[in-house]
């Protein structure tokens, strides 16, 4: 029998409330809705890298929640009351735009994704991950058309307050890849300051590279690490620049004692919490869908993990992420 069969993919359940309203400074809400009730439709491990099983619901999970208003209020209703929608492929760009004007909870980011630049430049590489590259119908677009898109609806928008997610995914990409990567984080930096807009950063398997363009080219003033990934050494330096972490459901993970420590480095006022949903579930529902509504689960890891109190550190992210993406 293999090692998922009979798992529960579906929705986790409902978690206690927070008593002090947190923001979800990054998610992805156009991909929560593609999630099913039973969970994910493909084979892996959907929560922790966009991909997944679907298997029949658990006894005691949440029911599901097919649309926006319904993932809105189930944040709502355990704290979430804020939240950055990120539209990072051409696609999400678009309905991120449209999503934020109309909902007054919700502010957004947009950017083209170092993956998805990769696509828009025509290379077709395999990457150290191994997966032949898998372009669509959005990719024809060349790439400077598709940043041009962003820089319009970012500059268009009055509710969009970043550009991200942006940076490097050296796990994602081969050599011309890489290049490719590079070019496109240096437009959004550049980009990012000209609209004097927040900047959220992917880095996997790419620290020093990452490091190196934001000290090269000047980084904007508002300068975030989505889903921190990197140990105390990379968060004290990021305190020393300034620079916000964002911590995710990774920060429970029973593994990952050196991102904790990390956390243990960043003060309240450069903290930031995150779902990265559909992505990145927080323990013990690693491996099921994410949404805002789980957001909680993270903020008591985080809590945990530093030794803060749980009101203070709530009453302390929201104002950090108010700072960092101004008022709703």
């Amino acid at each position: 029998m293999g090692r998922n069969r009979g798992r529960d993919r579906g929705w986790p359940p409902v978690p206690e409330p927070l008593a002090v309203p947190v923001v979800d400074n990054h998610t992805h809400l156009e991909s929560v809705l593609q999630v099913r009730a039973d969970g994910w439709d493909r084979p892996g491990e959907a929560a922790d890298d966009r991909s997944g099983r679907s298997v029949p619901p658990a006894a005691g999970s949440a029911p599901v929640v097919p649309d926006l208003a319904g993932h809105l209020a189930r944040a709502a209703g355990v704290g979430v009351t804020r939240i950055v929608q990120v539209g990072c492929d051409l696609d999400a760009v678009g309905w991120t735009d449209a999503v934020v004007r109309t909902h007054p909870q919700l502010l957004g980011a947009v950017a083209i994704h170092p993956n998805e630049a990769v696509l828009h430049a025509g290379v077709r590489e395999v990457a150290p991950d191994g997966l032949d590259p898998d372009p669509q119908a959005r990719h024809d677009v060349p790439l400077d058309e598709a940043l041009a898109t962003v820089a319009r609806v970012a500059r268009d928008n009055p509710r969009v307050r970043a550009i991200g997610e942006t940076g490097l995914d050296f796990f994602r990409a081969g050599p011309a890849g890489r290049e490719v990567q590079l070019q496109a984080f240096r437009a959004h930096v550049a980009l990012a300051k000209e609209l004097g807009l927040a900047l959220q950063i992917h880095d996997r398997d790419a620290h020093d590279e990452v490091v190196d363009v934001l000290l090269r080219d000047g980084a904007p003033e508002r300068t975030v690490f989505h889903c921190f990934s990197g140990d105390a050494a990379l968060a004290r330096l990021a305190v020393e620049h300034g620079w916000y972490c964002s911590f995710a459901g990774p920060v429970s993970f029973p593994a990952n004692e050196e991102l904790r420590a990390a956390a243990r480095e960043v003060p309240t006022s450069l903290m930031l919490v995150e779902t990265d949903a559909p992505y990145l579930t927080v323990q013990p529902h690693r491996g099921r869908p994410n949404a805002p509504y789980l957001l909680p689960g993270t903020v008591r890891a985080l809590a945990t993990a530093t030794g803060r109190d749980l009101g203070p550190l709530c009453a302390g992210l929201t104002a950090t992420a108010e700072a960092v993406y101004g008022p709703w």
